[in-house]
């Protein structure tokens, strides 16, 4: 087992990339009224660039995020009107980023069969230079864990969501949701700081 330390560095770093990521965001634009209601352009230009890189952690290539959060938008404008609030809009995003990201690993591992496993997916020199030699250590190690325990780390790190937000995103329960993550926590601590032989 990885000892508090060890825990610790890792939620330190997922947070710090959370923080280093979080930018202002633009103040809703002012309607004819006192409090306009947002449409879908303003979450639009809001959300997306936060939706992607939380789908850059998931998926590990770039041009894949954006498809993915494209998707994801392009299913809030086929559900814009059952919406009640921008936090309802918000939690349907995250959650179809999450099933969108699901499903591109599915079909990963099933085009993997067919490709030799020599060739693989390699993050952009750009995407790479972005990030410290601490935060890469801590996205690779997140690319080793089973894709559950990646979205939980992610989400409950980068995305600074509770445990009821994360089983809502991902639809598994609580109580899974936090025995996974200490799993999760416990092998990217693993990897990052092996023991001896």
């Amino acid at each position: 087992m990885v000892g508090d330390a060890g825990y610790n560095a890792v939620e330190q770093t997922l947070t710090r990339l959370r923080v280093l990521d979080d930018r202002p965001v633009p103040a809703p634009s002012q309607g004819p009224g006192p409090s306009s209601p947002r449409t879908l352009a303003d979450l639009y230009r809001d959300h997306r660039m936060r939706m992607v890189r939380l789908a850059v952690l998931l998926v590990d290539d770039p041009s894949t995020a954006e498809d993915v959060v494209q998707e994801a938008f392009a299913g809030l404008h086929r559900h814009w009107a059952g919406l009640r609030d921008e936090a309802a809009a918000v939690g349907y995003l995250r959650t179809a980023v999450v099933n969108g990201s699901r499903s591109v690993l599915r079909r990963r591992r099933t085009a993997r069969d067919y490709v030799p496993p020599h060739q693989v997916n390699a993050r952009s020199a750009e995407s790479l230079a972005m990030l410290s030699a601490e935060h890469q250590a801590v996205v690779d190690a997140l690319a080793s864990l089973p894709p559950r325990q990646r979205e939980v780390l992610v989400l409950r790190y980068y995305g600074g969501l509770s445990e009821a937000e994360i089983a809502e995103a991902t639809g598994i329960t609580r109580g899974t949701v936090k025995s996974t993550a200490s799993r999760a926590l416990d092998a990217v601590g693993r990897v990052m700081n092996p023991g001896p032989g």
